[in-house]
């Protein structure tokens, strides 16, 4: 019998693949911001509004979703602003740099580096530490190792309390790599006649990690 759906994997870097359910999900998570000037008629669709004709005047403070944010977010004639999040800020990556293994990511944000990710679209100028400590040595390389080897060590296992503090790409890894354990184990005991590369590694070998200068 046929899938009804075939899962499409997040995009990387700045851009979304609206074909994943994780990206769409992703983009409803919401970013503090204000209104750099006034917002017709947006105010009830923004959540501050009796009325779908009630405007924002300058100056509000927003939480709006990823998707419109990057849909009013225009440099040139300011519309609104984005802040940062405070587990993307300063702080936070002093632990991350510090020990990643001992943060809850999950409780952090469920989409901690796509969402990082999509906070490099808007101009600000901590952009490249975010990025150096979201998609390089601080946080994901060092989680890495730790969630691979944990994938294999944990066969046949309850291991519901190991991945609740992983955010979702590292819960996809993690499955990733008890499916190659469990394949490997398969093959040993003469139970699969060969072992084939898994979804993952296939889906993300068909395209490169966008480039991000830091």
């Amino acid at each position: 019998m046929a899938e009804a759906y075939f899962p499409v994997g997040p995009g990387l870097g700045p851009e979304e693949n609206f074909l994943s359910l994780d990206d769409i999900l992703m983009s409803q998570e919401k970013l503090p911001g204000r209104a750099e000037s006034a917002l017709p008629r947006l105010a009830f669709a923004l959540g501050q509004g009796a009325g779908p004709g009630d405007s924002l005047p300058e100056g509000s403070k927003l939480e709006i979703p990823l998707w419109l944010a990057k849909g009013l977010h225009d440099s040139k004639r300011r519309i609104i602003s984005v802040e940062l999040p405070k587990v993307y800020k300063e702080a936070w990556r002093t632990v991350f740099s510090a020990d990643a293994n001992v943060v809850d990511l999950h409780k952090m944000g469920p989409y901690y580096y796509g969402f990082g990710s999509q906070l490099l679209n808007f101009d600000n100028t901590e952009n490249p530490q975010i990025a150096q400590s979201i998609l390089q040595a601080s946080t994901f390389v060092s989680r890495f190792r730790r969630i691979m080897d944990s994938s294999q060590n944990a066969y046949n296992e309850d291991t519901s309390a190991l991945v609740a503090r992983l955010d979702e790409l590292e819960r996809a890894l993690f499955r990733a790599g008890q499916k190659g354990l469990n394949d490997f184990q398969c093959w040993e005991k003469g139970q699969a006649s060969q072992i084939t590369a898994s979804s993952l590694a296939q889906n993300y070998g068909k395209r490169k990690f966008t480039e991000v200068d830091v």
